[in-house]
């Protein structure tokens, strides 16, 4: 069960970015056969980002292990806690990231490269690069960008720099998030947890995730507009489900900013209102997408 724990299993929600190429691209539409090669692809593209997420959280716990005796929550994980030893959780998460290699490699070569860039990056990230602030937020926002990138190369479709630069706009307005969320529940350990917290304050986080928010619905709006998106779909419609976008980011902002959440993925699995908005959107842009 320890063992288990140390994957976070619960944060593989995160790795859902991988299937926006296959839903946006109309991959879906096309024949029977092809569109379940697509599917079964994606899922493999999927899992093998789960794998690759794992050892990058393991690799990042081992570095956190002190910090996060301290952390109210994160004291009990079973590394911080010493129930898993270090070595152990070195060879799992070694152990998780050969088979993603090799499984990705097997699904495209391309994919392969991605999550090798991914992982590497992260690492790198657990290393030190998490102690500098504002790019702390930005290498996460990037390792998002990155699984949206691997569901299109998966499946070799184009996808659109729009969508890219939406997703990297919205998982920075995450990451955001998620040091607000930090700094209102550890309040005056927080420096102590994390070097970077000491950096921002809540005002300056405030307009960070203002910015962030503007920047992700702004670029959403272009995408919906673009004219290979109308071209494509056949359609603008997609910009009219903009006020289902605002009300998931305004909720997620302002459950946050009050200190009720303050880890994103918490949020998303148990705020009932963000997850019906959250079904609207889904559903919404996949009826519009596929409506012919």
């Amino acid at each position: 069960m320890e063992l288990l724990r140390i994957f976070r299993p619960v944060h593989w929600v995160k790795n859902i970015f991988v299937f926006a190429a296959l839903v946006f691209s109309r991959q879906l539409a096309g024949p029977i056969e092809e569109a379940l090669g697509a599917v079964g692809r994606t899922i493999g593209a999927f899992f093998c980002f789960c794998l690759a997420s794992s050892a990058v959280y393991i690799i990042n716990d081992i570095m956190d292990r002190k910090t996060d005796s301290i952390h109210p929550e994160r004291r009990s994980r079973p590394i911080a806690s010493g129930r898993v030893a270090v070595r152990t959780a070195g060879v799992v998460a070694v152990a998780c990231v050969v088979p993603a290699l090799a499984g990705s490699f097997l699904l495209a070569p391309r994919l392969a490269a991605v999550i090798l860039v991914y992982v590497v990056l992260m690492v790198f990230y657990s290393l030190g690069l998490k102690h500098v602030m504002i790019l702390d937020c930005a290498l996460i926002a990037v390792g998002f960008c990155l699984r949206a990138v691997g569901g299109a190369v998966v499946i070799g479709v184009f996808i659109s720099p729009w969508l890219v630069v939406c997703t990297f706009a919205l998982t920075l307005f995450l990451a955001f998030s998620k040091r607000r969320g930090e700094i209102a529940q550890l309040q005056a350990n927080s420096e102590a947890f994390r070097k970077t917290l000491g950096e921002y304050t809540p005002e300056l986080l405030a307009h960070m995730l203002d910015v962030s928010s503007v920047l992700a619905v702004v670029c959403f709006l272009m995408y919906a507009m673009d004219s290979g998106t109308i071209e494509r779909f056949g359609t603008n419609r997609l910009v009219y489900t903009s006020p289902v976008v605002l009300y998931c980011i305004f909720r997620f902002s302002a459950l946050t900013q009050k200190g009720l959440y303050s880890d994103p993925v918490k949020l998303i699995l148990q705020d009932r209102p963000f997850q019906v908005g959250l079904l609207a959107w889904v559903l919404l842009c996949i009826g519009i997408i596929y409506m012919d």
